[in-house]
């Protein structure tokens, strides 16, 4: 077997070293980072994310290390509900229970399964080149470096993906984004829910991570505030007092801020012998909290490819075949749905409620039961 080299050491980058490695494969990847850092928010890992997980056999470890979700919710800004999607049809259907987990115990657990596998950290990669069957890379430090098979993980700008591909466009949301971890002590109720509070030109999400700490994100339409500064007690007042709880307890140094941006979905993942995955390929808006997930879906798919085609050009096109259609429809979906949350028309944001509360449950879970069934 060729060795398979991998750019990117994220979540998306390791779930595909491990799946490859335990498919036999030799396998390096190279990291920008310098180091590691223990720092972060949280991430949902759904029921398609931990069925990838249970094959991988680190199910029960992702589960010992997070906090379980049973429940996803819309409510208005008093904590009302409009739709509650339970996941106990999924749970018994498909074997696995959603979870959510701070991103730096994800990606140490992951760590940790990739045993002797080479990680060179500090190498960002300036652009790559493909001559006569063999990939150059090159990266900023001035190192060269050959590989026979690269998969770029590195994320929604990819420089992997800008050396094969010319003509790719990010897609600005107009959208900025708070994160944080909070120490606020909450309504035991909430538990084990994953809620989202949809408000005018606003929406604020939180679950807990463990028993002791709540992951929570704040979106505010841009023409409004551009900013990490903005004072978020203060636009999140009309609020419940649970949300100015986990606000007022998260420290301020530990908040993230970002643009929301998306990938324009692309007609081709793969140029010769090179491939992406994740947010090289599929990067998502966060509004069906599918990001990562699909990157972890991606990362299952190419290895299974990669290890029962005959060539890699025959691994590469199948894998596009397999994970396409449902990548692309999870970035229009999320993109709509963004747009239509956050809106900053009155009345739009009441027929929005209107309709999301009284749209059958029956509905919800075809919807979900999409997403989650896996197709390889």
């Amino acid at each position: 077997m060729k060795k398979i080299t991998i750019i990117g050491a994220g979540i998306g980058g390791l779930t595909t070293a491990i799946s490859l490695i335990q498919k036999g494969f030799e396998v390096e990847i190279f990291e920008h980072s310098p180091e590691f850092k223990k720092a972060g928010s949280g991430i949902n890992l759904a029921i398609n994310a931990m069925q990838v997980y249970k094959r991988l056999g680190i199910y029960d470890e992702i589960l010992a290390n997070s906090n379980y979700t049973n429940s996803m919710n819309a409510r208005t800004m008093k904590l009302s509900f409009l739709m509650k999607a339970n996941f106990k049809h999924f749970e018994d259907k498909y074997g696995v229970k959603s979870v959510a987990i701070h991103r730096a115990t994800l990606h140490e657990i992951l760590l940790n399964q990739i045993g002797k596998t080479p990680i060179h950290l500090n190498k960002k990669l300036k652009q790559l080149e493909q001559h006569n069957g063999l990939v150059t890379l090159n990266f900023e430090d001035g190192t060269i470096h050959q590989a026979e098979i690269v998969i770029g993980a590195d994320g929604i700008h990819s420089k992997v993906r800008k050396s094969i591909f010319s003509n790719t466009e990010l897609r600005d949301a107009k959208q900025v984004c708070w994160r944080g971890i909070s120490n606020a002590k909450i309504d035991k109720k909430h538990g084990h829910e994953l809620n989202e509070i949809w408000g005018k030109g606003n929406r604020f999400g939180f679950v807990h991570i463990t028993p002791n700490k709540v992951y929570w994100f704040a979106l505010i339409n841009k023409n409004k505030f551009k900013t990490k500064d903005a004072d978020l007690l203060d636009i999140f007042s009309d609020y419940h007092q649970t949300v100015k709880d986990i606000i007022t307890e998260t420290p301020q140094e530990d908040i993230l801020f970002n643009e929301i941006w998306d990938l324009k979905p692309i007609d081709n993942w793969h140029r010769d012998n090179v491939c992406l995955v994740g947010d090289s390929a599929h990067a998502t808006t966060p509004n069906m909290g599918q990001g990562a997930v699909q990157a972890i879906e991606s990362a299952m798919a190419i290895s299974i490819c990669l290890k029962e085609e005959s060539t890699t050009q025959k691994a590469f096109s199948r894998y596009e075949q397999i994970r396409k259609e449902k990548a692309q429809d999870v970035i229009r979906t999320s993109w709509f749905i963004g747009k239509l949350a956050q809106s900053d028309n009155l009345i739009v944001c009441l027929i929005r409620n209107f309709i999301t509360k009284i749209t059958p449950e029956s509905v919800t879970i075809k919807q979900s039961d999409k997403i989650f069934k896996l197709n390889y």
